[in-house]
């Protein structure tokens, strides 16, 4: 491009490195991808079927103020893409045990006008036939949340990069960079940019010790389901789930839109390896198993689809917070933590590039991606 504004590198094509990619795209940035797979890569933790999205976050409140701009952010990448890869709907929260859960969600969707009820426990049998109403000690539905359509994403926001001139280098493992030079070394050839952003997901400790001391991979199981045929019904209308106790605690997905019924983990593992297998065997199910054994009725009766493995970084403290900052002179280090990254991929690969152009500064880019900023703040951000 004649034009550019110079040439950032992105190393990994999940949805951080591609929102980032889309958003120095948007601002006239030559742009090269990275990424040690096909692009979009299967074995890439954003490849799935479907994912939650939602304004209630718990005890995360920074990032509850954060997900209007998320929302409108996708709206953005949907715009451009030419598809809205989006199923709106309510999202039903079940609480089995004393969690410290509903009253900063109603502090924070009080704050942000958003709406939401608590259903009656006696009502939940007939409006969830297939809910274990056992422990169940409240149901809380929240508004404006939904699911997210992954694969479909990241294979059209792919087609939009290289239309826009983005340059892709797939089957290209990046062993080694130069956070102060801007260069790196992927399949032996040595590559300069003006900035690297590193967008490795689970793999950023092997490119990087900047983060390694706040963040480790962690192997998530998640099962693909059939349900049984009194159920099938049910899940046809239902929202998404999610269930928050200390031994049941699990997120489920209903088929929607071509997809399958899928149930997963909340409790993380915080092992494994991600250059490792992703067939989950028995002992990585075992917990999952337990826990949607407590929170669904006839469990044991669901055919398994499939088993799989995806791999996270998740912070040491549990603290949740993405781990996004400046490495050396040259580079940005973006690992989004526990789960959370899918839906506010645009909002920090946007973070990111708002800093590389100098519309934010590197420190209030650290304060946005790691919910640190208040209501007030967030809004100002537009």
């Amino acid at each position: 491009m004649s034009n550019s504004r110079g040439k950032i590198i992105v190393v990994g094509a999940g949805i951080a490195g591609l929102s980032t990619a889309w958003a120095l795209t948007r601002r006239g940035y030559t742009v090269e991808v990275f990424e040690q797979g096909p692009i979009p890569n299967p074995r890439a933790s954003s490849y799935d079927e479907h994912r939650i999205t939602r304004h209630a976050y718990g005890t995360l409140e920074g990032y509850a103020y954060l997900m209007p701009r998320a929302f409108r952010l996708y709206e953005q990448l949907f715009q451009d893409i030419g598809a809205r890869h989006f199923s709106p709907g309510s999202v039903f929260y079940f609480l089995r045990n004393d969690v410290d859960w509903y009253e900063p969600v109603s502090r924070s969707l009080t704050a942000l006008g958003k709406g939401y009820r608590d259903i009656p426990l006696a009502e939940v049998p007939d409006r969830f036939p297939m809910i274990e109403t056992r422990s169940l000690a409240r149901c809380v539905e929240t508004d404006e949340g939904g699911m997210l359509f992954p694969i479909r994403i990241l294979t059209d926001l792919t087609v939009w990069l290289g239309n826009q001139g983005v340059t892709f280098h797939a089957d290209a493992r990046v062993s080694e960079v130069d956070p102060e030079a801007g260069t790196l070394v992927a399949n032996g050839e040595t590559h300069r940019a003006d900035r690297i952003v590193i967008a490795a997901g689970a793999w950023v400790n092997k490119l990087t010790p900047e983060v390694a001391g706040a963040v480790v991979p962690s192997r998530q199981a998640v099962m693909y389901l059939s349900p049984p045929a009194e159920y099938v019904e049910a899940w046809k209308v239902a929202p998404v789930l999610i269930d928050l106790g200390t031994e049941s605690g699990t997120y489920t997905l209903p088929p929607r839109m071509g997809t399958r019924l899928k149930v997963g983990d909340h409790v993380f593992t915080r092992s494994g390896d991600a250059d490792g297998d992703r067939i989950a065997t028995d002992a990585d199910v075992a917990r999952l198993n337990k826990a949607a054994r407590l929170a669904y009725r006839d469990f044991e009766r669901y055919q398994v689809l499939e088993r799989k493995i995806c791999f996270y970084t998740v912070t040491r403290d549990a603290s949740e917070e993405f781990q996004v900052k400046p490495w050396g002179a040259k580079t940005w280090v973006v690992s989004a933590c526990s789960g959370h990254g899918f839906k506010l991929g645009p909002l920090i690969g946007d973070g990111v590039a708002a800093a590389i152009a100098g519309e934010m500064s590197d420190e209030d880019a650290v304060r946005l991606t790691a919910g640190r900023m208040g209501l007030e703040e967030a809004r100002a951000l537009g």
